[in-house]
């Protein structure tokens, strides 16, 4: 008798166990973004590098995180979650147009940050927005989103970047460069949720 009633306890603890969720929330990042950057590359300058209607592995990462975010928004019932969902559409119609256009060769458009893992335990997994606002009214009016999945070791530094064919933003031609086009709004690199390799998360409030 009180072997069964030791295997029912020790089989209540077990499922107790499995019901608990398994991604332990931390308070803090602990990621420090050293720098930032955007610039213009050409690539296969001679024809048009975006002719195909295949998407790049870049692409292919940012329409995923993109509409993943929209989708745990819309399951978590944020406020946040249309929004999200049109932002998702709307880039990847962007994308889809800038690669499908005919005409003079165009430029793609390289998304770098510089990473720095403050903390004591190693990233596995980090998702970055690239941010653009009004210099003048603070509006925002671009924003990328990217997933890097990256090994960072406890104090150490890592470059993470992104090409897509998609601009910043609208004011910025992907046919021509000039030299005022960033004139007029700032920009920012935003942490939105680390992973770590012990299976903790953090997330942006």
């Amino acid at each position: 008798m009180k072997a069964i009633l030791l295997s029912s306890l020790l089989l209540l603890v077990a499922l107790a166990s499995q019901a608990q969720t398994p991604t332990a929330l931390v308070d803090t990042a602990e990621v420090q973004v050293v720098k930032f950057n955007w610039s213009k590359e050409r690539i296969n300058w001679q024809q048009n590098p975006f002719g195909g209607p295949t998407e790049n592995f870049h692409e292919m990462q940012f329409r995923a995180r993109a509409e993943k975010r929209a989708s745990d928004a819309r399951r978590a019932n944020s406020p946040d979650a249309s929004k999200l969902e049109k932002d998702a559409r709307t880039d990847a119609a962007i994308i889809q147009a800038e690669r499908q256009k005919k005409g003079p060769p165009r430029y793609t458009f390289l998304y770098k940050t510089s990473i720095k893992n403050t903390s004591e335990k190693t990233i596995k997994e980090i998702d970055w927005d690239y941010v653009f606002f009004d210099a003048v009214t603070g509006e925002e009016f671009g924003r990328r989103q990217f997933t890097s999945v990256e090994t960072i070791g406890p104090g150490k530094s890592k470059e993470l970047s992104f090409m897509l064919s998609a601009p910043p933003t609208q004011r910025i031609s992907v046919y021509a460069l000039d030299k005022n086009e960033r004139v007029g709004f700032e920009e920012q690199v935003i942490i939105v949720r680390v992973k770590y390799s012990d299976g903790s998360v953090w997330q942006i409030p």
